[in-house]
């Protein structure tokens, strides 16, 4: 299966992955790709209970990929985090809510199979 040989495509295609995996879960698309001065939010998503932020993280499904640069979620550190919960104070400043918040994470690995591995309450404020 071909995906691109680009970060910005195989972001891109996970990205795409994560959403229709997400609607076929239950969850409503609210926003894709909602920046702020320090940073994107990849998917905001809802819920009949909560208002969720997700990040997405996709690597192709190779140990190598793995050893190099591990697996999608080690890359949502404390740096990372702070830029997604900003980002999700600004959605909030523009778009209030009742519903809980939460921040999701959804990890998709791309080879001749696709793999996606969606990781609620991944970080809290």
């Amino acid at each position: 299966m071909f995906f691109g040989n680009t970060s910005r495509d195989i972001g891109r295609k996970g990205e795409k992955l994560a959403a229709d995996y997400l609607k076929k879960h239950g969850y409503k698309i609210v926003a894709k790709n909602f920046s702020s001065a320090h940073g994107e939010i990849d998917l905001v998503v809802t819920n009949k209970d909560f208002l969720v932020f997700v990040e997405v993280k996709s690597r192709k499904d190779n140990e190598e990929n793995f050893k190099n640069y591990g697996f999608p979620a080690e890359a949502v550190n404390k740096t990372k985090q702070r830029h997604i919960i900003f980002t999700a104070n600004v959605f909030l400043q523009k778009h209030p809510t009742d519903k809980a918040l939460r921040f999701d994470v959804v990890e998709v690995y791309l080879g001749k199979e696709i793999r996606i591995n969606h990781i609620e309450d991944a970080f809290v404020l």
